[in-house]
């Protein structure tokens, strides 16, 4: 059992686990919104940022919004605006609170299963500090990544308590813990692996019946020994747990199709996407070990995917799972931490491709927990017959976490806003064309004019099919009246080139071509492309647009160009 001393030490470890996180994430409560996600997850839906009220609540539940359906995650948005409106300071401090919340439960739920504080702490402290987490806090769109965790961790608490002799109520919670993580987030789809997993280790619930006693309940982890079951108890005991999660992935899959957000075929073939998997498993650890140049998004360079690396990443792949394997009933954290790490990561590798990335850091935030659980318990045992083991592991870990919790903080104020946060994946990653793109759209929004000028004819000279550019220069050449940057004629015909791309039916180019010719003088011409914007616009359920075509449609009918103020 704890004596004084113990509980005093675990005191003193969540008191630091809280303070060392909120050391390496205050930054965050200067930080915007970012303009990736955030404004179409928030600060533009109208569903979320209108608040609490039946249609929007209706609607977080039978929406499948931006290739997602997560009506836990968008409940959340909706009552942070119902309380703090849109101030994003409090947007991140929510994602901050549950970031520390994570950590605590980490800690509680491993110090409780295993009896091992100080590799527990050890785990906690990586997953508070890491870098690699900043995306998934920093940033308030991915509410679903700290939000989702959350539950993971309170299922695995409840599974805990089931298995104690907890009986069919906690049996029945975890499911339900379980079944709020899936709506929070769909990569929770492998959380039943990783109880099959825990049940391996550390709760050894896979031993024959005879060869464990069965003991009285207690209070200390240390101390139970858990009422063992054959794999022909456990497995039929998840078989709701996987039910949920296949029930989970065809509806994720169904809503990613409507939005069109996942890559066919015919656009990755399935052997890049296979390359591009495993040798991200390797990427990842990478970063793990060595966290820099951390990017919101590293592009996918098809030419740079050599299938000879990704063939040396099988073999390494495989040179680790095998001694794992052989390892794993004298150490049976290994095969745990590793498949933990292996699987939890399936669902987004990119074997099915979602998005233009072609890894991502905010995709190891669960993940990473097994690699940590493989060094924090590998340390304690090569170390276990030194001399000065417990100095010697003290200060190691204390200068691992405390230069993570450095990296961290210097990886949170590249998200201070748009700008910071574009133009430092830009030079992190080289040729990124989506962030090159958002780039010029963040000088746009700041009316930073001549920035978004010159970075738009970079695009174009670089990417000459970029109809965005095109029409984002023509836009500012038609509306603006800095002689340095108005060029009506040039602006026409990068507007016509922008319709041309679209076939004459994306209404934001229409739009753009009608203030184009305006700005020409030819204002039938303006009010006729106008008009076709307006419909086009009303087509796609676009009412913003329709409003302000309307405006700039009267301006048009009575000889008038638009200009932006």
């Amino acid at each position: 059992m704890y004596n004084a001393e113990n509980k005093y030490q675990v005191f003193v470890i969540y008191s630091l686990l809280v303070l060392s996180t909120l050391i390496a994430y205050e930054q965050v409560r200067k930080n915007s919104f970012v303009d990736y996600d955030d404004l179409l997850y928030i600060t533009r839906n109208q569903h979320i940022k209108t608040g609490i009220n039946f249609k929007n609540i209706t609607w977080a539940f039978t929406a499948t919004y931006a290739g997602n359906w997560h009506p836990v995650t968008w409940l959340s948005h909706i009552l942070d605006c119902q309380v703090f409106g849109l101030n994003p300071k409090w947007h991140h401090l929510v994602n901050l609170l549950f970031h520390t919340a994570n950590t605590l439960l980490l800690f509680w739920v491993l110090k409780k299963m295993t009896g091992a504080i100080w590799q527990s702490a050890f785990v906690a402290a990586a997953f508070a500090l890491h870098p690699l987490h900043v995306e998934s806090v920093a940033w308030v769109a991915e509410r679903k990544d700290v939000l989702s965790a959350l539950f993971w961790l309170l299922t695995m608490a409840a599974y805990l308590r089931y298995v104690r002799g907890g009986g069919a109520k906690w049996y029945v919670g975890t499911l339900l813990l379980f079944a709020l993580g899936l709506m929070a987030k769909p990569m929770l789809v492998t959380l039943p692996f990783v109880l099959l997993l825990l049940d391996y280790w550390p709760l050894n619930r896979l031993k024959p019946a005879d060869s464990v006693e069965r003991v009285a309940d207690r209070k200390e982890a240390s101390e139970i020994h858990y009422t063992p079951n054959t794999i022909r108890y456990t497995l039929p005991e998840k078989v709701p747990f996987f039910a949920l999660s296949v029930i989970s992935s065809v509806i994720t899959f169904l809503a990613q199709q409507s939005d069109r957000a996942m890559a066919g075929a015919d656009t990755l073939a399935l052997r890049i996407r296979f390359a591009n998997a495993v040798v991200s498993y390797l990427r990842y650890i990478g970063k793990m070990v060595w966290p820099s140049k951390l990017a919101v998004l590293y592009p996918y360079h098809i030419d740079r995917l050599l299938f000879s690396k990704a063939a040396a990443a099988v073999l390494v792949l495989l040179a680790v799972s095998i001694p794992v394997l052989r390892l794993a009933s004298r150490h049976r954290y290994l095969p745990v931490g590793w498949f933990w790490y292996l699987g939890t990561l399936v669902p987004v590798i990119g074997l099915v491709q979602v998005g233009s990335q072609t890894f991502a850091d905010r995709y190891t935030y669960m993940p990473s927990v097994g690699i940590f659980i493989m060094a924090a318990w590998g340390a304690a045992e090569l170390t276990s017959r030194w001399k000065y083991r417990k100095i010697l592991l003290g200060i190691t870990a204390s200068l691992v976490l405390t230069g993570l919790l450095i990296t961290t903080r210097a990886q949170v104020r590249y998200w201070q806003n748009s700008i910071s946060l574009f133009k430092h994946a830009l030079a992190v990653t080289g040729n990124n064309p989506l962030m090159q793109d958002n780039l010029a759209f963040a000088f746009h929004t700041e009316n930073n004019v001549g920035e978004a000028v010159k970075l738009y004819r970079e695009i174009i000279r670089q990417r000459p099919n970029n109809f965005r550019a095109y029409n984002h220069l023509a836009w500012f050449e038609a509306t603006q009246t800095d002689p340095n940057i108005s060029n009506p004629m040039e602006a026409l015909a990068l507007a016509m080139r922008a319709c041309e791309m679209t076939d004459y039916n994306e209404p934001y180019c229409l739009d753009t071509l009608a203030a184009a010719y305006a700005s020409t003088g030819k204002f039938s011409e303006a009010a006729a492309a106008a008009e076709k914007a307006q419909k086009s616009a009303e087509s796609a359920g676009n009412q913003k647009l329709v409003e302000e075509v309307r405006h700039r449609l009267q301006l048009y009918k009575t000889n008038q160009p638009y200009h932006e103020k």
